[in-house]
């Protein structure tokens, strides 16, 4: 099929459409036809990934992208300015394909999360539609204006699923949520004009990312070319900052991740699934696609800052985790502190290190959803999350226990298990990464240790011990796994263990991609 990759983004945007035209009354239908929407795009998914060609060497980046499809799509005269040339323009390679599949399964996970939504149910999953092809697209646009057009139509209905469906302070929660993500996607679009304005392909701008990894696009003179200062620094310098806290929002990094607790405690379940589980790899995908890889010079450069900035979010995400009582508020603070591999692995500029951070970002967007799951399980049950309300709960609830256990040795790094590969390859990169202190490695370990701390901390105080509630009403209401539930978190479980054993099912695929990548980088380091 030569327009797989348009099928996989389109297939949610259609199913969208056609739910305008069914009358609110049909509620049946919504989850229905959302559920074979994602369901479809999986199974696409799943045929892209197997197509996928791991074996193939690029060599460059004209020939570094599989399943490729361009077409032109809009051709503007600006007003003697220039010409607006847009394409549409998509391909995957060894970085965004795995995240690809990651997209489609979490998203037929949240589909069924979705299925206790009773208010406005129409408007609901037209909108879970909208954001479900908006993260597929911002995968495998290679235009820069066509990744920039999916990556704000993810604001809109992310910003409406918490502010209408989230809990008491969902109003504040998608507020803050819009004007972090706003103020990040603004900076992005800066430098997007400016690339444009100085990167050209036959004869014109472009906003091909091809192209805008080519550095014999650039236009000498002009804005974000290499001879080009502003305020006394280069302008490749100043684009970069801008895209890495543009991205860092969106991961997000410290000191720019505090609309993220307050987003997951707000937003309704399947959203907390859908936020921690994909719209976070928007972030690390476009510091490893974007910013890293158009501005390489300047990433070199400032690989030690990045990796502080990783560090500190490991370990002030682990120790506010550390602090929280509502258990869907340690969740959150825990994906900042495991974000922080990711940031930490680009920097070492290693074929580990990057290796660990692709990695890092799959397991993360399998362990994620699958501990908001389980918050919302026992929230459905009690509409209370505070950990010293619940104490016992293995002898009353063997099988939630049994997943909650699998899904927290897993986050804290167990060997075996999809979290522990990750980290160790992102820490065996920043060990042998020539641009890293010595420090930097033994440091980020401690963020390990942390987490191992807050994760076996909360077990024992919510599953071991004597059984007991604060309130005698929710007994009754404490009910083992339903059938939906294990739906939902059984294949995430399987997956945690599949990769945890045999990480090549993913290390495999994209090593050439990796490698690849890797020597691009360092080869403006020398």
């Amino acid at each position: 099929m030569t327009n797989l990759l348009t099928v996989i983004v389109f297939i949610p945007f259609l199913a969208g459409f056609g739910m305008l035209f069914i009358p609110k009354s049909n509620t049946g239908w919504f989850k229905w036809i959302t559920l074979v929407a994602v369901s479809l795009q999986l199974i696409f998914s799943l045929i892209m990934w197997v197509r996928f060609d791991g074996s193939l060497v690029p060599e460059s980046w004209d020939v570094a992208f599989q399943f490729v499809e361009r077409t032109e799509w809009i051709r503007m005269n600006l007003n003697g300015v220039g010409v607006l040339n847009v394409d549409y323009f998509v391909g995957v390679d060894g970085i965004s394909a795995p995240l690809v599949v990651l997209s489609s399964l979490i998203l037929v996970v949240g589909a069924l999360s979705s299925w206790s939504i009773r208010q406005k149910q129409k408007g609901y999953f037209i909108l879970y539609l909208v954001l479900g092809g908006s993260v597929v697209g911002c995968f495998v646009a290679l235009d820069f204006f066509l990744f920039y057009l999916f990556f704000e139509f993810m604001l809109l209905p992310m910003f409406f699923l918490i502010g209408i469906w989230g809990g008491s302070r969902r109003q504040y929660a998608s507020i803050k949520f819009f004007l972090y993500t706003l103020i990040g996607s603004l900076l992005i679009l800066v430098v997007m004009v400016g690339l444009y304005l100085t990167v050209t392909e036959n004869g014109g701008g472009t906003f091909s990312f091809v192209q805008m990894m080519n550095p014999e696009a650039y236009t000498p003179g002009a804005i974000l070319s290499t001879d080009t200062l502003v305020f006394g620094q280069s302008a490749r310098t100043w684009a970069f900052w801008f895209l890495l806290v543009g991205f860092a929002v969106k991961l997000p990094a410290v000191p720019v991740h505090t609309w993220l607790p307050d987003a997951h405690v707000e937003a309704p379940t399947p959203i907390s699934v859908l936020l921690a589980g994909l719209l976070l790899k928007i972030g690390g995908y476009g510091l490893f696609r974007i910013a890293f890889s158009f501005f390489p010079e300047q990433a070199i450069a400032n690989a030690m800052t990045v990796a502080i900035i990783g560090i500190i979010s490991i370990l002030y995400g682990g120790m506010n985790a550390m602090a929280q009582r509502d258990l869907k508020r340690l969740v959150a603070y825990s994906s900042v502190s495991h974000m922080g591999f990711v940031l930490l692995g680009l920097a070492a500029l290693t074929s580990q290190g990057a290796s660990g951070a692709v990695f890092q970002m799959v397991s993360h967007g399998l362990l994620s959803p699958a501990l908001f799951l389980l918050v919302g399980v026992i929230y459905d049950r009690t509409h209370n999350r505070e950990i010293e309300n619940f104490s016992g709960l293995a002898g009353q609830l063997p099988n939630y226990t049994v997943m909650v256990g699998l899904f927290f040795f897993a986050s804290l790094g167990l060997p075996g298990l999809s979290g522990f590969v990750g980290e160790v390859l992102v820490l065996l990169g920043a060990f042998s990464s020539s641009g890293l202190d010595v420090w930097v490695a033994p440091v980020a370990v401690v963020g390990i240790i942390v987490s191992a701390a807050y994760f076996l901390w909360t077990l024992q105080r919510m599953f071991f011990g004597e059984y007991w509630v604060r309130e005698s009403q929710w007994k009754s209401s404490l009910i083992d796994l339903t059938p939906r539930e294990w739906m939902m978190l059984l294949p995430l479980g399987l997956l945690v263990l599949l990769l945890g054993i045999f990480p090549s099912i993913i290390l495999a695929p994209i090593e050439h991609s990796i490698q690849f990548w890797v020597d691009y980088m360092l080869g403006f380091g020398r």
